[in-house]
């Protein structure tokens, strides 16, 4: 086993949905096989679709998750599908290079340019301290919020690891968390259903970080999979009282919801959504899970 970056895009050309698979030509065939049972890094790069004079990709490391299983695409000959579980956001996106410093060390060319010819590889093996570091820098602030020190500091090879840290991202606790900031982040601590932005005594936003599909029903945790609601609204959201729909029009379930309650919704009737990064808008495939098996209107 090998772990791996996997370059995606925004607006990908190949049928990538992150949180759950991953596709891909026979090119990266092996490089994809030999990350099987292993964990990934999701990378987003300068260009976020496929039209080559559009610029506005991050140019960052996003995302990690662990590959199952490596499957042929039934619709396209000589193309695969990577599919994965614990997909897992980090709470900043991580750049390929900050100041001298490249995390895939494989980028570098010897007079400290970057090498496109490495950058070209859509799939390509990391070590395992590299993609440890990469996890420290995307985590900082759940991993060690007071730290001073940047996380590349860290990046030269180690001569022997402690336990890894990806075996504290597998815990619930941990991914709760990250989930949370992630979410409450892309909707500015504010509740998308009510527009109520409240703040508590010591300056901490009351707003909560709500699954679409649930975890107990396999719902990954990326923002694309959330909503940042308040505490009456997340509650009702989760027992299927209210939902949404493609468009992101509120759902009530009818004669459940009592007026007072209905009256605090937006008034028009749509969910808010993340401002500056309409890329993290609830997917259409979680909304529909959650109007199918969890809305009762």
């Amino acid at each position: 086993m090998t772990k791996a970056v996997f370059t995606t895009k925004r607006e990908p050309a190949y049928d990538d949905l992150p949180e759950v698979r991953y596709h891909f030509p026979k090119t990266y065939l092996r490089q994809a096989e030999a990350a099987r049972g292993d964990w990934i890094i999701y990378y987003e790069p300068r260009r976020p679709g496929t039209d080559l004079s559009v610029a506005g990709g991050r140019q960052s490391y996003f995302a990690t998750a662990r590959v199952n299983s490596i499957v042929p695409d039934p619709n396209r000959p000589d193309h695969y599908y990577a599919l994965v579980t614990d997909f897992l956001e980090f709470d900043r996106p991580v750049p390929f290079r900050e100041a001298d410093h490249y995390y895939e060390s494989k980028l570098r060319r010897d007079d400290g340019e970057t090498s496109k010819g490495a950058f070209g590889r859509s799939v390509r093996a990391i070590p395992d301290w590299e993609y440890d570091t990469i996890l420290r820098s995307g985590f900082a602030a759940i991993l060690s919020p007071p730290a001073a020190t940047p996380a590349f500091e860290l990046a030269d090879e180690p001569e022997s690891f402690e336990r890894p840290i990806v075996e504290r991202i597998v815990a619930r606790p941990f991914r709760d968390a990250a989930f949370a900031v992630a979410v409450r982040s892309a909707y500015d601590q504010t509740c998308a259903v009510t527009g109520f932005r409240i703040i508590n005594g010591g300056g901490r936003a009351e707003v909560q970080a709500a699954h679409i599909r649930p975890v107990e029903d396999s719902g990954p945790d990326s923002v694309r999979n959330g909503i940042a609601l308040s505490s009456t609204a997340h509650w009702m959201f989760d027992r299927g009282l209210l939902s949404v729909d493609d468009d992101y029009s509120l759902l009530i379930a009818k004669g459940r919801v009592p007026d007072a309650v209905t009256r605090i919704i937006n008034p028009d009737g749509k969910l808010r959504l993340p401002l500056h990064r309409p890329d993290l808008r609830p997917h259409p495939q979680f909304l529909r899970y959650h109007r199918e098996h969890v809305f009762k209107g």
